[in-house]
């Protein structure tokens, strides 16, 4: 009996370690809406952060309605690397199962502020069950010349770096 104990035990403490997985739904081929105020201002499109990222905007996103999102936390990732990369932890709900997240994370401004907008997005008309989708998602932001820069999410304050 006591051996049984032991391996519920351990196997508790086991899965309490394990990595949380990320709650939120798939991703396909459609985005959020996009348009020329909150797009990537960037001479060369390569060099946008969010790209590469599952959840930058898409083009098929100017179908899809914009919504807000709840962000419970944010927290920025610096890579011991060189040049460091810079990654953006986000955890929060989206209003709806249905909805699909969005981040996009403009080029720094002249005072080297990095605003990062986060969103959902849905089909018009789409019936979903009204409550809340938790997400953790894990979001490259890059690297950046030399300098420090200030992150914001969504108009919040949530970190500097030093590059």
């Amino acid at each position: 009996m006591s051996h049984l104990i032991k391996l519920i035990l351990i196997a508790a403490l086991l899965t309490a370690c394990a990595p949380a997985l990320s709650s939120v739904p798939p991703i396909n081929d459609q985005g959020p809406a996009t348009s020329p105020d909150n797009a990537v201002s960037s001479s060369d499109p390569s060099m946008s952060p969010s790209k590469g990222s599952p959840y930058a905007p898409k083009p098929g996103d100017v179908s899809l309605i914009r919504g807000a999102v709840f962000i419970d936390s944010a927290q920025l990732l610096i890579m011991e690397s060189y040049p460091p990369q810079i990654a953006l932890i986000l955890k929060g709900s989206q209003p709806t199962p249905c909805d699909e997240l969005r981040v996009l994370v403009n080029q720094p401004d002249a005072e080297n502020r990095i605003q990062v907008e986060a969103y959902s997005v849905s089909e018009p008309g789409k019936v979903c069950i009204e409550v809340l989708a938790a997400f953790e998602v894990n979001v490259p932001l890059g690297s950046y010349p030399l300098g420090h820069y200030t992150v914001l999410v969504n108009g919040k304050q949530i970190g500097d770096f030093v590059s």
